[in-house]
Order: structure tokens, then C-alpha cells, then sequence
């Protein structure tokens, strides 16, 4: 199985996870995976200009863990798929949220 195709796992469990611990449906993440995959979906809300308002909900419900931006960061086995640049992104945003990340120094 390609990287690539692991991450689509990935991100349809944190998708799973989601509706099964938090009690919260991000129906919107789910339709992109859908319609884009995981590296796209993933690209796209690392890449918007402020968190998406799922990664917001995930925060209030304590959550943060399953958000895009820590699955990636906390796994290094998922940089390959993406730029210096969206991995700092992630990185600042979950500090901004005093999320720890399993890969902070």
C-alpha cells in the first residue's frame, strides 16, 4: 500500500474517531476526503489562513489529537507527503492551541 494510501486511512479514521469519541461530525472534512483524498484535503486546510472550524470544534471538545495538523505532525512517517512549510504550519498552530506535540522540542 502507498503512502499516500495509508494517509487516506489515516484521516478517514480520525474522521471515525471523531463521531465515535467526541460525539462531533465533521461533515465537511469527511466530503473532501471523499471528493479529494487525504494529501489534498490535508494540503487545503493546512493551507488556509486561519484553522478550519473543524480543527476549532476538535480544540473546544478537547480533541486536538485528531485533528489534520497533529496526525501529521506527530507522525513522522507522514512528512514525506508534505512541504517544510505546511509541517510549520501545523507545528505553529497546535502550539498556538497549547497543544503539545509528541515531536516539540
Amino acid at each position: 500500500m502507498s503512502l499516500e494510501s495509508q494517509f487516506d486511512e489515516a484521516m478517514l479514521n480520525i474522521y471515525v474517531t471523531a463521531v465515535r469519541e467526541a460525539k462531533y461530525t465533521p461533515s465537511e472534512f469527511h466530503r473532501m476526503l471523499s471528493d479529494r483524498g487525504g494529501v489534498a484535503t490535508a494540503k487545503e486546510l493546512i493551507n488556509r489562513a486561519k484553522p478550519s472550524d473543524g480543527y476549532t470544534n476538535l480544540y473546544l471538545l478537547g480533541f486536538l489529537r485528531l485533528t489534520v495538523e497533529a496526525v501529521i505532525f506527530d507522525d513522522p512517517r507522514w512528512h514525506p507527503l508534505f512541504t517544510p512549510e505546511e509541517l510549520e504550519i501545523c507545528r505553529k498552530r497546535l502550539v498556538e492551541y497549547q497543544y503539545k506535540p509528541a515531536l516539540a522540542d
